[in-house]
């Protein structure tokens, strides 16, 4: 890939990351006729709550952020200070002022943890938190559970998917706040194809994301989950209640992670998907953007070692601390080693209609 080192104004470093030839691998979709380029300003990374990763996050009506938390005491906790199974933060301020507090679970919590676990998909829909709960070392399940009290407390759904069904740790599609801005009156939801049981957390080949949704009004009733399968007659999606009959919606010969994140960037009106490739913990990052829940897919970065950081697998960007236009964003990413923590990093989108200096092009 083409990278440049480009001084700001006020001395700030940024690496430029062009999306054409990113990595060795081949990535699997063109480039983005929306998304020009993408930059990340390293200089920028803030790592809080180290020995706890993973980091979901959704926007809630509160006006603040929620995020899930695995094996460690979440902010203000190390790796055995304050250490859990499964937590969840709230998130209040702005990214260039926030703090966060431990709501469930965590040094100094606000409230006790009631099971364990891991989640990779929490969600605000109207003054509802949901959130996908997987076991702890395994992928056997993933339960829904669901707090109408901004995550104090949690109530189990009595269903789950499971791993006989094919796919693993789902993640909602985030959209504004409260899931204001949607599409249309479905919560969407994606989830990585086990392809390989014996490796469920490392990358699955060939790999391939399913695609589900559910209406908002019924996210706890399991029979009105729908998946994808497939495009019909004009390109139209279509949906069916058997998982043994959905069709992949995003494909990835060089593999997928174990987990995924899908957002909504109003501004730029792409959903934005992020997941690895090749191998897990590599920071092999694929950053993909679409019009539409179902794609078409195209590429905006394809990277080998995101960063120069290492050992990174997961990232999310936050709609909260996303620019009114779409092309400021802030990412969450999360890692093992000296990444196993809270960290985000500031960047920006050039759009194939403006130049880097915002004209038109």
């Amino acid at each position: 890939m083409r990278a440049l080192l480009l001084a700001t104004a006020t001395g700030c470093l940024w690496a430029l990351l062009v999306t054409n030839q990113t990595t060795s691998e081949r990535a699997p979709y063109p480039p983005s006729p929306v998304i020009a380029e993408i930059s990340f300003d390293f200089s920028s990374r803030d790592r809080r709550a180290p020995g706890s990763d993973n980091w979901p996050i959704t926007w809630a009506d509160d006006g603040h952020q929620y995020a899930a938390w695995g094996d460690g005491g979440g902010f203000g906790g190390t790796n055995n200070d304050g250490r859990v199974s499964l937590g969840v933060a709230r998130i209040e301020g702005s990214s260039d002022n926030y703090r966060g507090y431990n709501v469930w679970g965590g040094k100094n919590a606000e409230n006790p943890p009631q099971f364990t676990g891991k989640s990779y998909g929490i969600l605000s829909a109207g003054r509802t938190l949901y959130m996908w709960v997987t076991p702890d070392s395994s992928v056997e399940e993933a339960r829904l559970c669901y707090s109408t009290n901004h995550g104090a407390t949690w109530t189990r759904a009595d269903w789950a998917f499971k791993q006989s069904d094919g796919f693993v740790l789902p993640s909602f599609c985030q959209f504004g706040k409260a899931y204001s801005g949607a599409r249309d009156s479905y919560v969407y939801i994606y989830a990585v194809h086990l392809q390989n049981a014996s490796v469920p957390l490392g990358i699955q080949k060939p790999g391939e994301i399913d695609l589900m949704r559910v209406r908002r009004d019924r996210i706890t009733n399991r029979g009105a989950y729908e998946f994808f399968a497939g495009l019909g007659t004009g390109s139209r999606p279509t949906w069916t209640q058997d998982p043994a009959k959905r069709r992949p919606v995003f494909q990835d010969p060089n593999g997928v992670g174990w987990c995924v994140s899908v957002s909504y960037n109003a501004g730029l009106r792409r959903y934005l998907l992020c997941t690895e490739h090749a191998e897990s913990f590599q920071g092999n990052l694929g950053i993909f953007d679409a019009p539409e829940p179902w794609g078409p897919w195209t590429t905006v970065g394809y990277y080998s070692n995101w960063g120069g950081f290492g050992s990174t697998f997961f990232w999310n960007f936050s709609n909260k601390w996303l620019s009114a236009e779409g092309r400021r964003f802030t990412l969450i990413f999360t890692g093992t080693g000296y990444n196993d923590a809270w960290n985000t990093v500031k960047g920006a989108f050039t759009t194939a209609r403006t130049d880097r200096k915002g004209g038109t092009r």
